[in-house]
């Protein structure tokens, strides 16, 4: 069941590593009230319809993958999801493997009103992923990830740190054909599209005192108004480079300074040795890096699939054989 372009693409890179089953794929979907509601369109800035419905759909076409819009037409043996804020009652008594598509978003007070009161767990954001327990394994990022999720009361059993697919081979993003270089990327959000407060004009103006002088260039969230924030960066930073698409990776790689709010292409900059601002601590960051194992994270992850396929116990320390690397890799090597 994929969602954003990102969850999307890791769980086609997963499917790869499976090549003696049938594999078919699903956008984001829902039962209930959020059904009426995305069917409404009133859920079009969420992953169950608007831009990232058609982004997904169109990518599963593109790439002759077959689709089966809310899995009706089989009785599948395994369900991979990346996130786990809504469970459709189809999926729920499956076997399952959930992988952690990125960062997590803080813990503010909807977070512990979904812990304490129950309430649906998409009201805590990212911040809530896990709390289902419907999944049978969680393929995690990164040893401090586990730390994280383990705090938050999610079954240890359940937690296998494999890495996680875009995230584990930063340094492959050098390689790139983004004509610029040596400047200062920042990363905007889409706070205002998901109900969020931001205060862009603050934002902007402090993107500038931390760019050194540096060339700025902006990277739009895909899910951001385009129009909206073309205007704003406009008026408060004139003379930037504005890109709605494009290689937000590779734009990293050829930045000095990266500046984000709450986004998981932070870890890019971080691995690559950037100098990287967040409105999450910097050093805590660096402790939930993303493991760097060369790419293998998808490979560690459809061991997992195929460990609970054969009904067999999953044992980390087979699932994930190769090396893998925790805390900001050397370059130089």
């Amino acid at each position: 069941m994929c969602g954003s372009l990102n969850q999307t693409t890791m769980l086609h890179r997963i499917s790869e590593f499976l090549p003696d089953y049938d594999h078919y794929f699903t956008a984001y979907y829902s039962d209930g009230a959020e059904r009426v509601a995305a069917r409404m369109g009133f859920l079009d800035f969420s992953v169950l319809g608007g831009k990232f419905r058609l982004q997904t759909e169109t990518y599963l076409k593109k790439n002759n993958l077959k689709i089966d819009y809310r899995s009706e037409s089989h009785d599948y043996d395994l369900a991979v999801v990346c996130s786990d804020l809504i469970m459709p009652k189809n999926l729920r008594k499956k076997k399952m493997v959930m992988v952690q598509e990125g960062m997590t978003d803080p813990e503010n007070i909807f977070y512990h009103m979904v812990k304490k009161f129950g309430i649906p767990r998409y009201f805590g954001g990212t911040a809530a992923t896990g709390l289902s327990d419907y999944y049978t394994y969680f393929c995690l990022a990164s040893e401090g990830y586990r730390e994280l999720f383990e705090r938050k009361g999610l079954k240890k059993e359940k937690l296998v740190v494999t890495g996680i697919p875009n995230f584990d081979n930063c340094k492959r993003f050098l390689n790139n054909n983004f004509p610029h270089k040596n400047y200062c990327l920042v990363c905007t959000s889409d706070s205002r599209e998901t109900y969020k407060y931001e205060n862009r004009k603050k934002f902007i103006e402090k993107a500038i005192r931390l760019s050194e002088g540096k060339k700025l260039i902006f990277k739009l969230h895909p899910n951001e108004n385009t129009d909206r924030a073309t205007g704003e960066i406009n008026k408060y930073a004139p003379g930037s480079k504005i890109f709605a698409d494009g290689n937000t990776n590779e734009m990293i790689a050829n930045c000095d300074i990266l500046i984000t709010t709450f986004s998981t292409v932070v870890y890019v900059g971080i691995a690559l040795g950037k100098k990287v601002y967040s409105s999450f601590d910097l050093n805590e960051l660096k402790h939930l890096l993303p493991v760097q194992n060369g790419g293998t994270s998808a490979r560690n992850i459809s061991r997992v699939c195929l460990a609970l396929l054969k009904n067999k116990k999953v044992v980390e320390s087979e699932i994930t054989v190769d090396k893998m690397k925790s805390g900001i890799p050397d370059l130089a090597v």
